[in-house]
């Protein structure tokens, strides 16, 4: 097979190269899957810096999110849910490759009428977005919901997941195409964080200035969101994208009795296996209903495992939105 190895962490994702590799050999408990797309993450960039909290030892494939086709059942399964041949997403190390191993609790089936590049960018995303609004910030009809950084990858998902609910969306971004972007995905109103006077204009947009429901921040602005925050309002710390954990005041949170609530989604299959399936369930009914689609960034395309570096440069750049992803053509030149 084809495949990025990383031998040695290196300075920034331009030096890494694809090289012949043997193919993977799926465990008693793995599928091995022909790669047809390859989703983009910050954490691959860390990972291959030597900075992410979960570091393989060497050498080892880079990439985690994709979407392809099964190639082999689990050695030895007598009857295994995706026989060969099904179509699939999900998540494991190695994703930057033609082919990978991974184990069958982190596959799911790929969505009626999604490609490839769609699926690729799902496993990550959907989960933590509606993880966060429905199981942890409990969304209802009529809940008016900020969402910060509305288009990147979770922030996409959670604008349609809010939208779902039944809520009004107020969308912040950096830039006037992102904000285009998040409008275009459903955002009811759209701010520009670089403006120091958004939090006013957030609050102004709300029924009778009172302030939103539920703040879903993926950034780090917890801190100002207080400010535009209503009585008994939740704020839902998803990640820290601008580089620094906040040191928050909290008689902030006392004076509105505003919930802080964090969303680790990764940790749900340690400690509440059961709630995966319930959310994935619920994601897979707004996906059949078309209240949730794919989120592929399509102002440039990457084909081929050599644009991997390039689109983990553009990823990094920040100037992209949704998820940045990569086509894997087939041996033989198949199309996707």
């Amino acid at each position: 097979m084809r495949g990025i190895q990383v031998k040695a962490y290196v300075k920034s994702p331009k030096e890494l190269t694809v090289t012949d590799l043997p193919d993977p050999q799926p465990k008693s408990n793995e599928y091995l899957v022909q790669v047809h797309a390859a989703a983009t993450n910050f954490f691959d960039i860390l990972q291959v810096q030597g900075k992410y909290q979960h570091q393989p030892p060497f050498p080892w494939v880079a990439g985690a999110e994709f979407a392809g086709v099964v190639l082999a059942t689990p050695p030895g399964a007598n009857n295994p849910r995706f026989p060969v041949g099904a179509r699939v997403f999900g998540a494991g190390q190695g994703a930057f490759a033609t082919k990978l191993t991974v184990a069958e609790t982190s596959l799911l089936p790929v969505p009626e009428g999604w490609s490839f590049q769609e699926a690729a960018g799902l496993f990550v995303t959907a989960p933590t977005s509606y993880g966060a609004l429905v199981v942890r910030a409990g969304i209802k009809k009529g809940d008016v919901v900020l969402v910060h950084a509305a288009a990147g990858g979770v922030g996409l998902a959670a604008v349609q997941i809010a939208k779902a609910f039944g809520a009004t969306v107020i969308a912040t971004a950096s830039t006037d195409h992102k904000l285009a972007i998040a409008k275009r995905f459903g955002a009811d109103h759209i701010v520009s964080y670089n403006d120091p006077s958004w939090p006013a204009k957030v609050k102004a947009l709300t029924p009778k200035s009172a302030g939103v429901d539920i703040v879903y921040d993926p950034v780090g602005l917890v801190d100002q969101s207080t400010k535009c925050t209503a009585w008994n309002g939740r704020i839902l710390v998803v990640g820290f994208a601008a580089g620094t954990i906040e040191k928050v005041p909290t008689n902030k949170f006392l004076l509105k009795n505003i919930s802080l609530v964090g969303i680790h989604w990764g940790a749900y299959a340690k400690f509440e296996p059961q709630t995966q399936v319930t959310v994935w369930k619920g994601i897979m009914e707004l996906v059949k209903e078309g209240k949730l689609k794919g989120t592929e960034y399509s102002d440039e395309e990457f084909v081929g495992l050599d644009r991997v570096k390039d689109a983990l440069v553009a990823l990094g750049s920040r100037g992209t939105w949704g998820k940045v992803v990569v086509k894997v053509p087939q041996d033989g030149g198949s199309k996707l």
